[in-house]
């Protein structure tokens, strides 16, 4: 059964007529009465009463009205609907991020970039790095916002992909503070952390891990591999960034962490610093995108943050 057939019919069934009804749908008459026929043969039935001077329906035709007009209009909206849902997902800017940055930094950064006049309908998907790098890679977002470090290993060759840097922070190691013990005097002790870097081979701390596919433990799996002294630490717990901090503030153990996202907790002195600046790690947070060509929408948001001060990194 053609579509056309049921626009056909109405036509006939509204002008009373073929010839009309032809002129109207622009096809001569004995097309249109072959359509009219193919119609019928689908139903079994005939539509039409058809006479010298008149067309009139049949009972089958007046059963059949409403229908076809049914039919006819649900298809059109869902049309007009599919259509306004392509044009919308054409203009969607589709991010991934990772964990920390979606909670931390994103939410901020946005509003930013919307008041420089990069407004568009936003779709944000969060996961881990390596989860992350897999969609860009498949094209099934335009941007990835992640930490960058030159040591971080990556599929995201820059022959292929580019970068800008927005903004910089640091990884420091961090623990929950040791029991406070009283002085002599009957003063409490100067808070220090329970356990303090380089930690020792006969007593090595519990180290708080990164999920293998995050970024940020790459960047530390890293930066511990050349580090002299090395530390000693004794895996004891792997998870994403958020839940090590919250063990880390239970007193499970030492971890590294984007600074921004601690600070409240050292100036509280919920956390303490478990090394000296020697153990801090430099980085960066990047915005990805492939080299290739993007959609209009996303390509004027690229050109917005290029404007805000920051140039792509080749």
């Amino acid at each position: 059964m053609d579509l056309v057939w049921l626009e056909d019919f109405l036509a006939v069934a509204e002008e009373s007529g073929f010839s009309r009804a032809a002129e109207r749908r622009h096809v001569t008459q004995p097309a249109l009465s072959r359509r009219i026929k193919a119609l019928e043969e689908w139903l079994g039935a005939p539509l039409f009463e058809r006479s010298t001077h008149n067309v009139t329906l049949t009972s089958a035709g007046e059963s059949f009205l409403p229908v076809a007009e049914d039919v006819l209009r649900r298809v059109l909206n869902g049309r007009e609907e599919a259509l306004e849902a392509a044009r919308f997902k054409a203009e969607t800017i589709h991010f991934v991020a990772t964990h920390a940055l979606s909670q931390t930094f994103f939410p901020d950064w946005i509003r930013r970039v919307d008041r420089a006049g990069a407004g568009a309908a936003i779709q944000l998907v969060a996961s881990n790095f390596a989860g992350c790098e897999r969609l860009l890679l498949d094209a099934q977002a335009h941007f990835l916002l992640a930490h960058y470090h030159p040591t971080l290993t990556s599929r995201l060759e820059p022959d292929r992909f580019q970068r800008i840097e927005l903004d910089r922070d640091v990884l420091i190691p961090i623990s929950a503070p040791a029991p406070k013990k009283a002085t002599r005097s009957g003063g409490q002790r100067r808070a220090v952390p329970r356990y303090a870097l380089p930690g020792a081979s006969n007593a090595p701390l519990p180290y708080l891990t990164y999920h293998p596919g995050s970024g940020v433990g790459r960047i530390v799996t890293s930066f511990l591999a050349t580090k002299e002294p090395s530390a000693s630490l004794a895996p004891s717990f792997s998870a994403p960034v958020m839940l090590l901090v919250n063990m880390a503030r239970e007193g499970r153990g030492i971890t590294w962490a984007p600074r921004s996202l601690v600070e409240g907790d050292i100036h509280s002195g919920r956390l303490l610093r478990a090394g000296p600046k020697e153990w801090d790690i430099d980085i960066s947070i990047c915005l990805f995108r492939s080299r290739a060509r993007i959609t209009s929408a996303a390509e004027a948001f690229w050109s917005t943050i290029k404007k805000l001060g920051k140039s792509p990194i080749s």
